[in-house]
Parts: structure tokens; sequence; C-alpha cells
């Protein structure tokens, strides 16, 4: 599994990590297997929020990680209406407590919302300095939204920024992935293999990813997941539901494209035009 540094954490992470939306809908017992067969092969990062299932999926990565969270890179998430400065304490205090853990390696606001900035961002530095978690960072900000996090923050704060990113869908690459580059911000993309919408063998961009694939004597998933994150400041968390998924996921990190292979899948999946606002899900 290849690693990278995450951001100013100075941390070094498996660039495919292990999402958790939608993961308590899965039997508990085959999401848990999923969850530990993929620390077993190095993806140590898993990412979770709150919001999941009302807590179901902290508590689901709770039970996967008992035993291991030493071994686990582990990210949580609070929401923007509980992201004032006592309510982002007490949101993250209920997330240990669901995930069974003393600290978070890192902590994000969900997306932009109506508390101010300044409250959220302070709850973070006292969260920080009393343990609870070792880092923050942010999902679904666009670049006037990241700009106004480095004016309270300063540079060299904000870990990351996770974002929508899939074939389909590369809105980041115009102004979010160069932003975050410059400022030495990592870029975490979930859903990388869409909602349902992952290209089909049929399809042009389907047959492109199966050549490119078959060439490695890998699939075109993993060949997605590579591509996904082919530039130094990317990671991307897919879900797994079960062992074998994970399985499928975590061989994507010891993949490697050629150049060649990088333009044809870029010429496949066009970028479009640059959005008038940050797509998320």
């Amino acid at each position: 599994m290849k690693t990278r540094t995450f951001g100013p954490t100075g941390r070094d992470v498996p660039v495919i990590g292990q999402g958790t939306w939608y993961i308590d809908h899965a039997p508990r017992s085959a999401a848990i297997a999923a969850l530990q067969r993929g620390l077993d092969l190095g993806m140590t990062h898993v990412d979770t929020a709150e919001m999941y299932g009302n807590g179901a999926s902290e508590r689901i990565v709770g039970e996967a990680i008992a035993g291991r969270r030493e071994d686990v890179f582990l990210v949580s998430k609070v929401v923007p209406h509980h992201a004032s400065r006592k309510g982002t304490i007490a949101a993250c205090e209920k997330s240990l407590a669901d995930l069974k853990t003393d600290r978070l390696d890192c902590y994000l606001l969900h997306w932009p919302g109506s508390h101010p900035l300044e409250d959220t961002i302070a709850a973070f530095e006292s969260l920080k300095a009393d343990g609870k978690i070792l880092s923050w960072g942010v999902s679904n900000f666009d670049v006037d939204d990241l700009e106004a996090v480095i004016a309270i923050a300063g540079e060299g704060v904000m870990a990351c920024n996770q974002v929508l990113y899939h074939l389909q869908e590369r809105a980041i690459e115009h102004a979010v992935l160069p932003w975050c580059e410059k400022h030495g911000v990592a870029v975490v993309g979930y859903s990388p293999f869409g909602h349902g919408q992952f290209p089909a063998a049929s399809t042009a961009g389907g047959r492109v990813l199966e050549d490119i694939a078959q060439r490695h004597g890998a699939t075109a998933r993993q060949v997605a997941l590579c591509f996904l994150t082919r530039q130094a400041s990317l990671f991307t968390i897919p879900k797994a539901s079960s062992a074998a998924h994970a399985e499928e996921n975590a061989a994507a990190g010891e993949l490697n494209l050629t150049a060649d292979e990088i333009t044809r899948i870029d010429a496949a999946f066009p970028r479009g035009r640059a959005p008038s606002s940050l797509p998320m899900l």
C-alpha cells in the first residue's frame, strides 16, 4: 500500500483508505469484517462522521478497530448545525464515545454552515490542546471557503479538504485541487465510484478502463482508484461492504499507471467546465 504525507500533519497515510457512509445499511458482521480486512491490507485511514446513521457508522467503526487503535488514522466529522464552539466540543466527545477511543487523528467540519468559522476553529484548537484531536480539516469547501479558513487559522494548520471526486465528477481539478496543493492541504476524495454511476464496460470510458486493467492484471475499479490518487496531494476513501470488496480496493494501492494510461483516462472522462459552486453529496 502506497502512503504519503497527509497535509501539514507529518503523518504518512495510505492513499487508499476506507469510507463508511451507509456502512450501517450492510449486515453489521459483514461491515465489521470488511473494515478489519481493509486494516489487514494497509487501508488504515478510516473515515466516518456523526451524521452517518446518526452515530451507527461510528459505533461499527469502534467495534472494528477495537484492539487496533494504534494502527488507525481515524477521522470523523461534525455537522454544521452542531459547529458552534460548545457544540463542536460536545459533538466530538460523543463521537469519541461512539468510537470507543480517546482521540481522533483528524476532525472535520462536514460542510460550510451558519455558525461562524471562528467559533468552529476555536473549538478545534481547544480539542487539539486537550489531546482529543490531533489535527483538523474541512469537507466540501470551495476556494472561497478555504481562503476564509486560512484567514482565521493561518497557513499550515488545516490538514485536509474532503470532497466529492470520481471519474465523472472532476470539478475539484479546476480550482480546489490546485489551491490545496499550493497551500499544502491534503485532498481526500469521497465516493470514488460515484453512486451507481461507475462506467459500464460497454461504454467508451468503461472500455478504456477495462483495457488498461487487463494490461495490469487489475480491475476497472482499481484503475479508477489509481487515477484518482495520481497526484501527491490526493487520497481516496472507497467504501467496502464485504471483505472481498475491501481486498479489491486495497490492491489499487499497489498499482502504478503509465503517463500514457493517465492521458487516456483523462481524455475518456473530461473534467468539463469549471462549476459555479462545488458539487457535493
